[in-house]
C-alpha cells in the first residue's frame, strides 16, 4: 500500500513470484477500505500517503485487528521508527530498500504468526481431503490446492467439524487468530474464493446453511451451492 506507482509494482512483483497474493492501495483511505475488507494475512504500508497517512491507517488497523503490519518510509530517523512502531507496527523498512530483503522481512514475519499458532500441527482427513496443519498444505485426491492462509484456515475448520454446521464465529476463530473483528461479508467472500478453487479441481463440498453458516460435506462429491 504505497501512492508510488513504482514502489507498489516492485513490491507487487517481489510477493507475487514468492507465491503469495497481493493486493493494492494508491492511498490510505483505500488501504484501510481494503485491510477492513479483505483482511490480509499481513500488511504492507507506507507512512506518507494521501487521503490517510500510514500511522493513522495503521492506529485504525490496530482497533479491530491484530494483522501483521510492516512500514515502508523514506523516513529512517529513530523517532520516525519509534512512531510507526508505537502506532501498531510490526517492522521497518527504509527506502530504498532490497526486493530481497523485504520478502525476507515478510518471511520473517510469517515464521512468527507461525511459532504462535504451532500448538495446532496434525493430519485432518475428511473424504477425499487431507490437510496437513503443520505445513499448511491442503490435498484434494493427492492433488495439492492453492490456498490462502485464510482460506486454509477456513477449510481446516470446516474439515474439523465435517458434517456439522459452522457458524462465522467458529470460522472467524479458525482462520483469524490474531484478530478480533471480521465482518460477515469478509467471511464470506473468502468462502466464495474458496469453493472457486475446490470447483476448479473437480468438487463443490461446502454448503450454505442459509442464516447458520457452512458446512462441510462429502455426501455428494459435488455438494451443494
Amino acid at each position: 500500500m504505497d501512492d508510488d506507482a513504482h514502489i507498489r509494482d516492485v513490491v507487487s512483483f517481489t510477493i507475487r513470484r514468492a507465491g503469495l497474493e497481493v493486493l493494492e492501495a494508491a492511498d490510505g483511505r483505500q488501504a484501510l477500505d481494503i485491510a477492513e475488507s479483505e483482511a490480509p494475512d499481513l500488511i504492507l504500508l507506507d507512512i506518507l500517503m494521501p487521503e490517510l497517512e500510514g500511522i493513522d491507517v495503521c492506529r485504525a488497523i490496530r482497533r479491530t485487528s491484530n494483522v501483521p503490519i510492516l512500514f515502508l518510509s523514506s523516513k529512517d530517523r529513530v523517532v520516525d521508527r519509534v512512531i510507526g512502531l508505537d502506532a501498531g507496527g510490526d517492522d521497518y523498512v527504509t527506502k530504498p530498500f532490497s526486493p530481497r530483503e523485504l520478502l525476507a522481512r515478510v518471511h520473517a514475519m510469517f515464521r512468527r504468526i507461525d511459532a504462535l499458532e504451532a500448538g495446532d500441527r496434525g493430519t485432518i482427513e475428511s473424504g477425499p481431503l487431507r490437510i496437513d496443519t503443520g505445513a499448511r498444505l491442503a490435498y484434494l485426491d493427492d492433488e495439492a490446492l492453492p490456498l490462502t492462509r485464510t482460506e486454509f484456515g477456513m477449510l481446516a475448520t470446516l474439515a474439523r467439524h465435517a458434517g456439522d454446521t459452522v457458524d462465522r464465529e467458529t470460522l472467524m476463530r479458525g482462520a483469524y487468530p490474531r484478530r478480533r473483528v471480521v465482518s460477515d461479508r469478509t467471511i464470506d467472500s473468502h468462502i466464495r474464493r474458496l469453493r472457486e478453487k475446490l470447483r476448479a479441481v473437480g468438487a463443490d463440498p461446502i454448503r450454505t446453511m442459509h442464516g447458520l453458516g457452512y458446512r462441510l460435506s462429502w455426501d455428494n462429491r459435488k455438494g451443494v451451492p
